[in-house]
């Protein structure tokens, strides 16, 4: 660890003498006249469990999966994460929340301090690791360390920040040996797999690879797999893994810092280039990631990419760009058949035993998740997580019955998941005679304003998408004016039953 690291650690340690702090594997609870030591790990599992209920699925997968105890110290709570913007996010937006569900399992905790975490040794040094960034804290100024060898080779002469020349962070646990493969993705997990062979052996396969699905069907999944199974054999290789929000803020802030031209070049060096959620590429970051894809492909370098929709069907993208991906190899992921739900809930069932002593799944359980929870594989995913913590919290054994208790809200949602933001485009375009290009642009005319509350509010009400990734799909707008557009649509109907109904017949169109 760097003195930098190394420093924070000491003032961690002054900090718990001064305060009188817990050892690192216990915490103090008091209920009533009784004390009791907990160990901070068992606190973290139940707050964590705790939070996952009161935020839902969606939101805790995309912030709070990667949030990690460090240490309790006296009063503070030290968590981590692995990049910068989910810091600054969280501690936006979620730390009330997090405090309050620490307050449930240990009262002695008032405080949080959430920071940037530095990438153990253990882990495959691949670009992607943003492990030159050390941060003590969101609004603290941001210590540079020392680039690691991976980045030396890459590491520009402009003057563009290291932590610039950092990927999304990669999920450990999301691998080849962890995806589970049925009709519906063994194309996509054969081509993966391909990829990340001829990758470790410097050797370009299909060039552009991208892979589309409907959201939760394991696109993510196999991009981290892709880059976990290539880095393995050459820590030095040069591999990045970014979501489309990451590329677009990075771009952002070289364009800031004025160092452009050597964010570029640094692309340009890059052996294998993995872009997730392309869907959410807008404005001229978009017009750089096509520079980029040429440069790459001319220079016979493998870039993946995954998206929510056919290239064809990316209309943020210009048509050279879009026509570049469908030249590639393109892969769909279909929705998942019923045996490939219940081999999927029987694998996270097994690895979930494996961590908890005594835990069971029967096969009753699991037959009625795969048959009851049909939208995705997070949904899946999410279903065990939640029937582990209720058996965890609560003691009571896994049934059928805890089971429709605990999951009711993710059976609910299981006949609107399918539907998609592009369908709902679609559709309102052709009944208000709008091009579909119009709901995405500033133009502020009654006859294009309506048409494009509705679709946000039928984006909100028949889809899992939060409100800032519906912002994103309707033209990079603000999730404060989806909120609106909910509002004033939810305003008109119980004023004008004529609308009511008309938004009523595209929800059927939409279902059917």
């Amino acid at each position: 660890m760097d003195s930098m690291a190394a420093a924070d650690r000491a003032a961690w340690e002054t900090a718990g003498k001064k305060a009188g702090a817990a050892p690192r594997n216990s915490a103090k609870t008091s209920k009533g006249d009784t004390t009791m030591t907990m160990d901070t790990d068992q606190v973290w599992l139940r707050a964590r469990a705790r939070l996952r209920a009161a935020v839902g699925e969606d939101i805790f997968t995309s912030w709070f999966a990667r949030l990690e105890l460090e240490e309790v110290v006296g009063d503070l709570a030290h968590l981590s994460v692995p990049t910068r913007f989910l810091c600054s996010w969280i501690q936006s937006n979620y730390v009330e929340k997090i405090l309050e569900a620490f307050r449930h399992e240990d009262e002695s905790i008032g405080r949080l301090h959430v920071t940037v975490r530095v990438t153990g040794q253990a882990r495959p040094r691949l670009v992607s690791s943003a492990d030159p960034v050390v941060e003590a804290d969101a609004a603290a100024p941001v210590l540079e360390a020392r680039p690691s060898p991976a980045l030396a080779a890459v590491q520009p002469s402009g003057g563009l920040r290291a932590d610039a020349l950092s990927g999304s962070a990669l999920d450990r646990k999301l691998t080849f040996d962890s995806f589970v493969a049925g009709g519906a993705n063994e194309m996509a997990l054969g081509v993966a797999r391909q990829v990340a062979s001829a990758a470790a052996n410097n050797v370009v396969t299909f060039n552009p690879v991208y892979i589309h699905s409907s959201v939760g069907l394991g696109k993510t999944h196999l991009l981290n797999a892709i880059a976990w199974a290539a880095g393995a054999s050459d820590t030095a290789r040069n591999i990045v893994y970014l979501t489309a929000d990451h590329f677009m803020y990075h771009f952002i802030t070289a364009v800031k810092s004025q160092s452009a031209l050597a964010f570029k070049e640094w692309l340009r060096r890059i052996d294998l280039l993995l872009i997730d959620d392309m869907q959410f590429l807008q404005g001229k970051s978009a017009t750089e990631f096509g520079h980029t894809l040429s440069s790459l492909i001319s220079g016979t370098k493998q870039v993946v990419v995954a998206g929510d929709a056919p290239p064809r069907d990316l209309e943020m993208l210009d048509d050279r760009v879009r026509s570049r991906l469908s030249g590639g190899l393109v892969i769909p992921i279909a929705p998942f058949d019923a045996d490939l739900r219940r081999a999927i809930v029987h694998k996270r069932a097994a690895q979930a035993a494996s961590r908890f002593t005594g835990l069971n799944f029967p096969d009753p359980v699991i037959d009625f998740v795969a048959r009851s929870i049909v939208s995705h594989g997070r949904d899946l995913d999410g279903a065990v997580n939640r029937l582990v913590a209720a058996n965890q919290l609560t003691g009571e054994p896994i049934t059928v019955g805890l089971a429709e208790k605990t999951l009711q809200d993710l059976m609910r949602s299981r006949d609107t998941a399918r539907v998609r933001i592009e369908d709902i485009l679609k559709i309102v375009a052709r009944h208000y005679k709008v091009p579909r290009n119009e709901l995405l642009s500033a133009r502020r005319s009654r006859d294009v304003v309506r048409p494009r509350q509705i679709a946000m509010y039928l984006a909100k009400a028949l889809t899992s998408r939060s409100l800032p990734e519906i912002g994103r799909r309707f033209g990079g707008r603000d999730h404060t004016t989806v909120l609106h557009s909910v509002r004033k649509v939810e305003q008109l109907m119980s004023e004008d039953g004529e609308l009511t109904q008309e938004i009523e017949l595209l929800r059927r169109m939409l279902e059917e």
